[in-house]
């Protein structure tokens, strides 16, 4: 299985409109958090995300959150970038 590319290492917050949304799992999309179709050239596919009221979402940047989509901080705890 392909591991994600890390995007960012913090969460992307953005206000959400209520809707169905593609977030990037593979890290490589343009158009982070939301899938761009870059994950084609993986075994990584985008996660379906609804969300039914307005609201700030603390989106995952780093791809290895253990609660997918959102961010709970691993971020903090993965190895420095080389």
């Amino acid at each position: 299985m392909s591991e994600p590319v890390i995007a960012q290492r913090r969460s992307y917050k953005v206000e959400m409109e209520p809707g169905t949304y593609w977030w990037c799992r593979c890290g490589r999309s343009a158009t982070q958090p939301f899938c761009d179709g870059s994950h084609k050239v993986t075994d990584l596919e985008p996660l379906e995300v609804h969300i039914s009221e307005k609201r700030l979402v603390a989106w995952c940047g780093c791809k290895h959150s253990k609660t997918m989509p959102f961010c709970d901080g691993t971020h903090r705890d993965l190895p420095p970038s080389e």
